[in-house]
Formats: C-alpha cells, sequence, structure tokens
C-alpha cells in the first residue's frame, strides 16, 4: 500500500542521477590516490542571476577549447625577448591558417617595445598586444618593461583595458583567459614575491571588469582536500568561514 502524503509537504528524499551507463557509477570511484579536485555547487541553478562572474573551467583542457572554436577572444602575456615556454607559441602552432609565428609575435612586441618607449613614456604599462589568427584574437598583455614578470597590479590594469576592449563587442566573445599561474614564460607575483592564490587573480580580473572563462593551472586539478567553485565571486559563506577559522 503507498504510503499517504500530507499536503502541501514534499518529499526531501529524491532517487540519485545515474551518471554512467550499466555499472559504471560503482566501478567509477573516485580513486584514494591521484590528481582530483571535488567542484561544490553553489547558487540555483533553475534560476538565472543577472550578475557578472567568471566561470572557472575546472577539468576543461584549454587549447583542445580554442581549437574546437568555443572562443573569439583568449587572453595571455606576451615579452620582447623570448615567449618559447608559453601558451602563445603553442596557440600558434595550432592554428595553421595564422600567418603569425612565435619568431614574428615576439619580434613585434620588441618594435612595439621600442616605439612606446620613445612616443608614450607617460603610459601606464602593461599593453595589450593584438594577434588576430584568423579563427581567434589574442589579447596579449605584454609583460612590463626591466621585470621577469608580472603583478597583480600588471593584472589589473591589463584587464581593466582589455574589459573596455571587449565592452560592446559581440564579435569578440565569447572569452577566455589563462590563470597566468605556473607560467614559464610570463610568471605572475605578488608583492612577497611569492605566486599568488586563484582566488587573488580572479579577484583582480573581476575587480578590472572582466567577464568571461579563466582556466585555473594543471597544477590546481590536484586539489583532493579543497574544495573548488566554478564561478567567481564565491559564495559569501567563504568568507564567513574564514572570519569564523580567525
Amino acid at each position: 500500500m503507498a504510503t499517504p502524503v500530507k499536503p502541501g509537504i514534499v518529499s526531501k528524499v529524491s532517487p540519485s542521477t545515474k551518471i554512467y551507463e550499466g555499472d559504471g557509477d560503482r566501478l567509477v570511484e573516485v580513486p584514494v590516490a591521484g590528481p582530483k579536485v571535488t567542484i561544490l555547487p553553489s547558487g540555483d541553478p533553475r534560476t538565472a542571476e543577472a550578475t557578472r562572474h567568471i566561470r572557472v573551467m575546472w577539468g576543461q583542457h584549454l587549447l583542445d577549447d580554442v581549437v574546437e572554436g568555443h572562443y573569439r577572444t583568449l587572453v595571455c602575456g606576451v615579452n620582447d625577448s623570448d615567449n618559447t615556454r608559453g601558451i602563445l607559441g603553442e596557440i600558434l602552432k595550432l592554428v595553421p591558417t595564422s600567418q603569425w609565428t612565435l619568431s614574428s609575435a615576439t619580434s613585434y612586441a620588441k618594435v612595439f617595445r621600442t616605439a612606446v618607449s620613445v612616443h608614450a613614456k607617460e603610459d601606464r604599462e602593461p599593453y595589450i598586444l593584438k594577434f588576430d589568427l584568423d579563427r581567434i584574437l589574442v589579447l596579449a598583455l605584454l609583460r612590463p618593461s626591466g621585470r621577469d614578470h608580472f603583478t597583480l597590479e600588471d593584472l589589473y590594469r591589463g584587464f581593466r583595458t582589455i574589459s573596455q576592449m571587449l565592452d560592446g563587442r559581440a564579435d569578440r566573445r565569447p572569452v577566455a583567459s589563462i590563470s597566468f599561474l605556473g607560467a614559464k614564460s610570463n610568471r605572475l607575483l605578488d608583492h612577497n614575491g611569492q605566486e599568488p592564490s586563484s582566488e587573488a587573480v580572479l579577484k583582480a580580473m573581476y575587480d578590472a571588469g572582466y567577464q568571461g572563462d579563466f582556466y585555473p593551472p594543471v597544477s590546481a586539478w590536484d586539489s583532493p582536500r579543497t574544495g573548488v567553485f566554478a564561478r567567481y565571486p564565491f559564495p559569501a559563506g567563504v568568507d564567513r568561514m574564514r572570519e569564523g577559522s580567525s
């Protein structure tokens, strides 16, 4: 006999959603060892929030997404001396229709640097260089002169300019950005000379007006004890937990 349900009372017990076919849900268990992240839900996916946010693309492969045409604009870094270990070189190799090469992109950055050193000494760095690769536009923050790294202040100023370049330009969206963390050619350091947290990078981008996707560094995929969120700003509960732990 079915159990009667009182009017107005909705059962909180719902059947779990199967992920895999067959016995996949039982067989594909979370391994004890190996890289892993735990994505925590936030907000209500059944409603639309008319607020600006940054999507954090956990588990997604940036190079594949660029090659498959998911984005019209990519944000990264560039310098005027050596970009052989940066993502710009990888992108240039994967877009065969582009007339840019890594050497020509680096030379362009050097020529631009020379020109602005003469004609725009009062401008504040970093400058934004545009590389049209046919299928995608690369907006590259030019690493400030005389330094081997970016700072969070550089990121804020650069993304403020980039946000203005994207504003009202539907032809330049969707847009994605690298995290600048774990970089080899154009690393990012805070005022203590250490690599900042992903949250600090997201805050600098968000405060500058950026709205788009953010690809965390691959090293962050191995965070087994820390829950992560797929959008920024993070839920208010994160700050409440920090305040409670102090």
